[in-house]
């Protein structure tokens, strides 16, 4: 069988990897049939829009200006006709306005038939090619390709060590990450007491999805509930916050700042309106300041008991029937098995398992390009939000599409503290 050639392999097909190949063609259309996208689904968006159909996510919490297209106000346009799928403030997109919009672009940009049913399994540098890899596919089959651009969100379920060790001793279906919760697939849940661990936006969802369903729900925070309408302050997209930021050499500063800008999670005021309805009707308990230090299963429901120094110890006494895990992803880029070969032939370093990266968000030594959460040390504490796609496109296309930014093989590296200019 003769091994598939492409120049450019995107790995992903969610709405970053979109918006890295339309932002590619507007600056060189003619790279059209050099790039290849490989995703399990077949399909742009698809794992995108499962998981927004899986807690039931009615908008975005993006404005209408951030969005895969080159032209900001594309989406609007879109738009035009179904303003009622607008949110306020800011013009927030519904779901399906979003995705139809997104459709609409794969077709406009002549991308229906570039996305491979495939899962890149390994990833190896080619010792005989140092200037290409060979991308190993779920289905057996190899591709070489010249640059490779990884556009997946990355990250392993964070799961507390309580709930860890209480992973062998209850029956299925009682103890779930939200990564694996669907909602439309479960039944009703009238009777149950549902707690739902995490303060950040995935919590709220569920919660809603449980109420809708007949639960009570509990909701456990280490600490307040936050309100905050984005889930980084405004500053952050623009030289406001982001001048700073470059101008930081040091990494380790750059990683508190990316942590303290996050700040560990909040839901948006709409969502949190329609919490505090539901607690004001009953259907929602919310325990703040609480860490749960030990769950058992007993019969039919679970004993949970929080830290001995926690404000409320109530919930050793209440009968909980499922526990739903919102405690959001790790990352740590030495332990992702796709890039195992890559670390072993270029080594990276990394702070609090995040690579340091060239200033086209390149990796030291090769042509493989990175995008999403990997690169919060670069783009900021939105690297991982629709808009950090776009800043890491201004960062990613011109090295793909002047041959003067090509990677010198053989020199050293040194990452730019700086960004590049736009």
């Amino acid at each position: 069988m003769a091994q598939l050639q492409t120049d450019i392999a995107v790995i992903g097909a969610g709405p970053q990897a979109l918006t890295l190949v339309t932002h590619v063609l507007q600056k060189k259309a003619k790279l059209r049939d050099r790039i290849q996208v490989f995703d399990p689904s077949g399909a742009w968006m698809a794992q995108w829009q499962q998981q927004f159909a899986s807690q039931e996510i009615p908008e975005l919490r993006s404005p209408v200006v951030h969005h895969p297209d080159p032209n900001t106000q594309a989406l609007r346009s879109f738009a035009e006709r179904r303003p009622h799928e607008l949110h306020p403030p800011y013009d927030r997109p519904g779901t399906a306005l979003f995705q139809e919009f997104c459709n609409s672009l794969v077709r406009r940009w002549q991308l229906q038939n570039h996305v491979v049913p495939a899962q890149v399994s390994r990833l190896e540098p080619q010792s005989s090619r140092p200037s290409r890899f060979q991308l190993i596919l779920s289905t057996g089959e190899t591709v070489s390709a010249r640059r490779v651009v990884l556009a997946t969100g990355g990250g392993k379920p964070r799961w507390p060590h309580w709930a860890k060790t209480a992973i062998r001793a209850f029956p299925s279906g009682k103890l779930n990450h939200s990564h694996q919760l669907r909602l439309p697939e479960l039944g009703s849940l009238d009777g149950e007491t549902v707690l739902i661990v995490g303060s950040g936006l995935t919590s709220g969802h569920l919660a809603i999805g449980a109420v809708k369903r007949g639960a009570k729900v509990l909701l456990m925070a280490r600490r307040t509930f936050r309100e905050k309408l984005f889930d980084a302050e405004p500053g952050w997209l623009g030289p406001k916050y982001l001048k700073g930021f470059h101008a930081e050499a040091d990494m380790e500063t750059r990683w508190q700042m990316v942590h303290q800008a996050r700040d560990g999670g909040s839901i948006t005021p709409a969502v949190m309106m329609q919490l505090r309805r539901l607690q004001r009707q009953g259907h929602i308990t919310f325990y703040e300041h609480c860490q749960a230090s030990n769950a058992q299963w007993y019969g039919d429901a679970w004993a949970v008991r929080c830290g001995v120094q926690m404000v409320h110890q109530c919930l050793a006494h209440q009968p909980i029937h499922r526990i739903w895990l919102a405690t959001g992803t790790t990352l740590d880029i030495r332990t992702e098995p796709l890039l195992a070969d890559v670390l072993a032939h270029y080594p990276v370093e990394t702070v609090h398992g995040l690579p340091l990266l060239d200033e086209h968000l390149r990796w030291p030594g090769c042509e493989l390009f990175l995008m999403g959460p990997w690169t919060a040390l670069q783009v900021g504490p939105v690297a991982r939000n629709l808009f950090g796609g776009k800043l890491a496109c201004h960062r990613i296309v011109p090295a793909i599409t002047k041959a003067s930014l090509a990677f010198a093989y053989g020199t050293g590296f040194k990452p730019s503290p700086t960004a590049p200019s736009e």
